[in-house]
């Protein structure tokens, strides 16, 4: 049989079962150790034994096998836990991961590493406990189950040896529930490559399946369930009654390890199991028996009665929602000819638009919520990183996280790990003093992270939040004049956060692996403005340092403010624009080097004129006569200079870098109804590129001669 197609499906449960792994190992309180998170975590190693035993990756096989049995000595009492030990198990889950990847490679892990982390565990089971833990023969060890291990076995354990005589040797009765008869012949199928189909009968409820094979019931139950519910699979010897009779099938898989080791799962016609039983003495299996291998999580199977999920590559949504930002585009070409028709010759073909027009927006907004996922997804990736980096530091630093089931494009989510990353490495290492400097200062000997996410309007904003020592305005200034930074005392506080932006700025005394090379946040603010958001900071000496990062909910979808200048057409995202107002000769000042700003409400803005910028031509040049439009980025505000104001509406986002080139002051492209191209606006790379632009206007007349002037 080949099974070289579960290989993907294996990987990502692995994985996640390797996440879940770190985090109960991350939240264990060495002192009172939790009994459940111990079970969870032994649970997922075993499940992953099991799997890399199916599958053939011997070498994964045999280091869970080497991790489970001293996680089965802890569970039992008999390893006391400590930081250095659980320090042992997170190195032991790495090298799983990596292993774990080289077989998603195609490769074999390295041996070497594979050869040092198994003698560290044999190491420490010999130091702590006095025992030696084999990983040649990965089915011994300490016992697999969570119940203690039976007297004698149990009658199903007999049968399944061959020992129960209404059972012949090799045979297996196995019962496929609540499958569908399409799917169930594929199954049927799958089976026959165990061995011989000798009988088959039943219905959707309960179809039973005698087969006869070499093959132990463990690996077929493993296999089988990376096809099918765990609970839609019951296996047990020939002749042994299912679930609820004389004798439980020890077999029989369903949910969670650890209650099957409590209670047999029972089908679902199955009669109710006798009082004067007790589940436990039934179901429990010998020493050397392994649990059932159910994995930990439920996951999407074929024939499943009630899918909750379904595993998707990615390329295939992104496919889909270019074809739903294709379909807008089309609707919205098909909304404007419509609407240019006299309505008496078409009222029943505008009322179709409308519907259509309503559900194209809702299919656009069901098919975006696809790419959607929490938060949790990149906060998850943190508490391992602040514990080591906290102890690399010798600091003491407890991280908090807030709003983990905020959603976010998962495109963005993969691309805002990175700056998150530098973020949390700056705030551990420059934020947070060390122990002694806090108790000095009156404050708790350990530091607070806190990395936060909320809705705000049509972004997202994510926080990361230290209560150390606060921004230093002088070293600040002081450090960037001495790197030829330009600065003055007049910049406020938020201009001077911003300077730690800067390329090669650092303020560290010294360099080491974790900073003080002057790069990492130049980069943060770069990836994040590449995915249309800003950073801000907010800081007080002694107090502490808030970064807050402003992103888009999406990158595919843009709710717009359609402007008009001259005769081209732009783009303004919804989400910076303010208000608009028509500006008056009083409120207008000049300033030197060509500069205007404009007076709104005691706020002085500067004035950014679109068709100067962007060199359109036939736009008004008489500031009076525009509407100006007031937009806030990066915490600034400015005032645009357009000719009209069209309306809203919501556009397709298509990136201009990939298919033409980069173009200053804009950030992406778009296409109108009529089919044309309209420009999506960069506010504060707009705002650039004015001032640029005019400064080199007034150079050009600084070098021009007085008459040439007067004759221009």
């Amino acid at each position: 049989m080949d099974i070289s197609e579960f290989y993907e499906t294996f990987f990502e449960e692995a994985e996640e079962l390797l996440g879940d792994m770190e985090r109960h190992l991350l939240e264990l309180d060495v002192d009172a150790p939790d009994a459940e998170q111990l079970n969870a975590i032994f649970r997922a190693a075993h499940s992953i034994k099991g799997g890399a035993g199916t599958f053939g990756f011997d070498v994964l096989q045999h280091t869970t096998h080497l991790l489970e049995n001293l996680l089965d000595y802890t569970r039992h009492g008999e390893l006391a836990l400590r930081r250095d030990i659980v320090n042992t198990f997170l190195e032991t889950k790495d090298m799983l991961h990596d292993q774990l990847d080289a077989y998603r490679q195609g490769t074999e892990p390295d041996p070497a590493a594979f050869e040092r982390i198994c003698q560290t565990l044999k190491q420490l089971a010999l130091d702590e406990i006095g025992k030696k833990v084999d990983d040649d023969a990965p089915g011994a060890g300490p016992s697999s189950t969570d119940a203690p291990a039976a007297a004698s076995p149990a009658p199903a354990e007999k049968a399944s040896a061959g020992g129960d005589e209404s059972g012949a040797e090799g045979r297996l009765s196995i019962a496929l529930l609540g499958i569908a008869e399409k799917d169930r012949e594929l199954l049927v199928e799958e089976l026959a490559n165990f061995g011989e189909v000798i009988e088959r009968s039943g219905d959707v409820a309960r179809y039973e399946v005698l087969l006869e094979t070499s093959t132990s019931s463990d690996d077929i139950e493993m296999v089988m369930c990376f096809i099918i519910e765990p609970d839609q699979l019951e296996i047990r010897a020939a002749g042994v009654p299912a679930a609820g009779g004389s004798a439980a099938g020890e077999s029989a898989v369903g949910g969670d390890a650890q209650q099957q080791a409590s209670a047999p799962a029972a089908a679902p016609e199955a009669p109710a199991q006798s009082a004067d039983k007790p589940a436990k003495a039934e179901s429990a299996p010998a020493a050397s028996q392994p649990e059932a291998k159910a994995p930990a999580k439920p996951k999407p199977k074929a024939g499943a009665s009630g899918e909750s999920s379904i595993r998707v590559p990615v390329n295939k949504v992104d496919q889909i929602i270019n074809l739903v930002g294709e379909l807008i585009i089309t609707q919205s070409m098909l909304d404007q000819t419509v609407s240019e028709m006299e309505t008496t010759q078409g009222g029943a073909l505008v009322t179709g638009m409308s519907l259509l027009q309503r559900n194209a927006r809702d299919l656009q907004e069901a098919v975006m919520s696809i790419r959607m996922v929490p938060m949790d997804y990149v906060f998850s990736r943190f508490p391992r990183l602040v514990r080591d980096l906290a102890a690399k530091l010798d600091k003491d630093v407890e991280l908090v996280t807030e709003g983990e089931s905020t959603e976010l494009d998962k495109s963005l989510t993969e691309r805002i790990i990175d700056p998150l990353t530098h973020l949390v490495r700056n705030s551990l290492d420059h934020g947070i003093e060390s122990p002694d400097k806090r108790e000095a200062a009156g404050k708790s000997r350990t530091g607070r992270l806190t990395l936060s996410a909320q809705h705000q309007g049509g972004n997202i904003l994510i926080e990361v939040i230290d209560d150390g020592a606060g921004l230093n305005r002088e070293k600040l200034l002081a450090k960037a004049q001495s790197s030829g930074i330009q600065t003055s005392d007049s910049m406020s506080d938020d201009e001077v956060w911003q300077l730690i932006f800067a390329p090669g700025f650092s303020t560290a005394d010294e360099v080491s692996d974790v900073s003080g090379r002057g790069v990492g946040m130049d980069v943060v603010k770069r990836n994040i403005q590449a995915m249309g958001g800003h950073v801000e900071i907010k800081s007080k000496m002694g107090q502490g340092t808030n970064t807050r990062i402003v992103l888009p909910l999406t990158l595919a979808i843009l709710d717009g403010m359609s402007i008009r200048v001259g005769e081209e057409m732009f783009i303004l995202p919804l989400g910076t624009v303010l208000e608009s107002l028509q500006p008056r000769k009083e409120d207008l000042f000049a300033m030197a080097g060509d500069d205007v700003v404009m007076k709104v409400r005691d706020e002085y803005l500067p004035v950014v004129a679109v068709h100067q910028a962007l060199d359109v031509a036939g736009a008004n040049t008489e500031m009076t006569k525009c509407i100006a439009v007031i937009v806030q980025s990066e915490g600034r505000r400015y005032a645009l200079l357009v000719d009209d104001l069209i309306g809203q509406q919501q556009v397709v986002v298509k990136n201009l870098e990939t298919n033409y080139r980069k173009v200053p002051g804009v950030s992406a492209a778009t296409i109108l109804g009529d089919g044309s191209v309209a420009l999506i606006l960069d506010v504060t790379d707009l705002h650039r590129l004015s001032r640029t632009k005019r400064e080199a206007q007034s150079a050009r007349r600084q070098n021009t001669p007085a008459k040439e002037v007067e004759a221009s």
